[in-house]
């Protein structure tokens, strides 16, 4: 039975794969495929390049992913979830102390957006959103969007216990990602960070806690 995914073409159906062998080479397909898009840029790759490097058939692209474009899409998503595993996960006010948790989730972003690859794929998917708006809608919102929201619930869950007077999470959480904002656009532009580990850290807390400042109850 064949599942649609929700593709930047509705008309497109994708298999979703059953079996193990299927997942295999289901990731197979994506991980080659990155390589050679980071390697040599989307639109020099073609899929009879993905395929002489992954093994397999274009058959097997067309049926999980439809063509090019849900491949691409497809990679994003894995991407997606690789890089914001164990990152910024759900606060929980009885496991996690605030200022803490809101540190140690800036530490995880830095420590993600500064890996090399993650680097290179940044680049890449800021040239191929230029070019397809709808691609770059359907990753903000899995990506920027989706971790402003994880970081705004934090905040409205310590707001309504009493910890914090936060009236607009989601502009708030904004604002919290904003500490990063300079060190991430030198990492995506290849501008080299002169500040060591510890004095990246240091900016964070005392970052974090002119921001928890701003939030107190007055």
């Amino acid at each position: 039975m064949q599942k649609t995914n929700t593709t930047l073409n509705p008309s497109v159906c994708c298999e979703v794969p059953h079996t193990k062998r299927g997942h295999e080479r289901r990731l197979a397909l994506l991980i080659s495929a990155t390589e050679l898009f980071l390697e040599n840029g989307y639109d020099a790759v073609s899929l009879d390049d993905i395929v002489n490097h992954a093994g397999g058939s274009k058959a097997a692209i067309y049926k999980y992913f439809g063509n090019k474009e849900g491949l691409f899409k497809a990679i994003c998503d894995y991407r997606r979830e690789l890089f914001f595993k164990n990152m910024c996960v759900a606060f929980n006010s009885h496991q996690h102390d605030l200022r803490t948790y809101l540190i140690q989730t800036l530490i995880g972003f830095y420590q993600k957006i500064t890996c090399t690859e993650n680097a290179a794929f940044m680049r890449l998917v800021i040239d191929r959103s230029q070019r397809d708006p709808e691609l770059a809608v359907y990753l903000h919102e899995r990506g920027p969007e989706y971790v402003q929201k994880t970081i705004a619930c934090a905040l409205q869950q310590a707001t309504q216990q009493g910890q914090i007077q936060c009236r607009e999470p989601l502009h708030s959480a904004v604002m919290y990602f904003g500490i990063l904002r300079n060190l991430e656009w030198k990492v995506i532009m290849g501008v080299p960070i002169t500040l060591d580990h510890a004095e990246i850290i240091d900016h964070i807390e005392y970052c974090v806690d002119v921001f928890l400042n701003g939030h107190q109850i007055h």
